[in-house]
């Protein structure tokens, strides 16, 4: 009975130290895999060759670009503006690693507001419907500062209606001159507050005068 006790135990003690050095060397090549890193090729009008963004060494330009497209809903139009409204045209593909896994069209100059089209065959084969969507107010200067060779014209800020940008002249965004114009205007206004005080203090003046006279 006490061999067999020892010989159980010797057992257990060698199983157990098999299984915690087994668990001491599977460490690193048990941990999940990172997912690749987000990127986007830019191609369209004015680029000799496609704008390649990644998000490892231009984090900020990628994410702007996605954000164009990445509020589309699953259903879109199906029809768009007439060829001649669209303006040049750039296509967006966006990636995983090295991998295309989406594809949009996008048309930051058309008639009306910028514009994203979606293309039935995507990359990466999944089955969604071709459509139109009204694209954010913001996407021209997005594309600008990612490198695509378009004019600055407007300012954007967060608040409005079409993607959640309003468009302001770039005159319009200027404190010095914001403080001035309001300046100028109280002034204004306090010089007609007098004007208009002293028109009244004049004619109550005139009218006791004239009542004063017809009491003599």
């Amino acid at each position: 009975m006490v061999r067999h006790m020892r010989w159980l135990a010797t057992v257990l003690a060698g199983a157990l130290a098999t299984a915690l050095l087994s668990l001491g060397t599977a460490g690193p090549a048990s941990a999940a895999p990172k997912p690749p890193p987000a990127g986007v090729d830019i191609a369209g009008e004015g680029l000799s060759a496609p704008l390649r963004l990644r998000a490892d060494t231009q984090p900020t330009h990628v994410g702007a670009v996605i954000d164009q497209v990445n509020f589309l809903a699953h259903i879109g139009m199906p029809k768009g503006p007439k060829p001649a409204d669209l303006g040049p045209k750039y296509t967006v593909v966006v990636l995983a690693g090295e991998t295309p896994k989406q594809t949009y069209d996008l048309y930051p100059k058309a008639v009306g507001g910028p514009r994203v089209y979606r293309p039935a065959k995507q990359p990466d084969g999944r089955k969604i419907s071709a459509g139109w969507f009204l694209g954010r107010l913001s996407m021209s200067e997005t594309l600008r500062t990612a490198g695509v060779p378009l004019e600055r014209q407007f300012d954007t800020v967060s608040g409005g209606v079409g993607g959640g940008e309003r468009v302001l002249p770039e005159n319009t965004l200027d404190p010095a001159k914001d403080l001035d114009k309001a300046l100028g205007d109280l002034q204004r206004l306090l010089l007609l507050n007098v004007g208009v005080m002293l028109t009244i203090t004049v004619g109550l003046a005139g009218i006791a005068l004239l009542i004063r006279r017809r009491t003599r």
